[in-house]
């Protein structure tokens, strides 16, 4: 064992030893009330065990939101390094992961049909090279798509037949705007 471990033995030895003291100490007043503090610190650590591990994916579903002015969008950098931004579609808000390196907007089917775009009506003859390989791809267009201050009566977009968790917000959209990034924030201006 090197010394580390033998620090960290030492450490869980010695609580140990004092949450021992602590019970005995405890058990003279009576075994009924010492089970039901003992029950109710047990919970308490359990409680603080599953936050503890759940708290990555709690991050991960709180993301931060973006700042609508009068004459631009900002979005700020989530924890994971990507920007997201909310457009409304038709009076749909659906969330969009900003991809300079994607050539157009592409919709994953659940964000589709919410849209009302579903696979029955779709001619998949495009294809699209994605990180999870080579995709099909329907043209749609968007209609009354608005982003903070901005609105388009039409955007062409792709529905994929892809795997992808988040709809991509790419540069045939991003390109409308002047990009500035600074810091932990994107700018978005026309």
């Amino acid at each position: 064992m090197d010394g580390d471990l033998w620090m960290r033995a030492l450490y869980i030895g010695l609580l140990l030893a004092a949450l021992s003291g602590w019970a005995m100490v405890e058990m003279r007043k009576g075994a009924g009330r010492t089970g039901r503090m003992a029950l109710a610190w047990g919970m308490i650590f359990l409680g603080v065990v599953a936050l503890y591990g759940l708290w990555g994916d709690i991050r991960r579903g709180i993301r931060p939101g973006q700042e609508e002015g009068a004459a631009s969008v900002v979005l700020p950098r989530a924890e994971d390094g990507h920007y997201y931004a909310t457009l409304t579609i038709a009076g749909v808000d659906v969330q969009f992961m900003a991809d300079t390196g994607a050539t157009e907007i592409v919709l994953n089917a659940r964000d589709a049909a919410r849209l009302g775009i579903t696979g029955e009506g779709l001619a998949y003859t495009g294809t699209a090279m994605t990180a999870n390989g080579m995709v099909q791809t329907a043209r749609v267009t968007l209609r009354d798509v608005s982003f903070g201050p901005f609105s388009d009566a039409e955007i062409p977009a792709a529905v994929t037949t892809g795997e992808m968790d988040i709809s991509l917000l790419g540069m045939s959209y991003l390109g409308l705007f002047d990009i500035s990034i600074a810091g932990e924030r994107m700018e978005l201006r026309r």
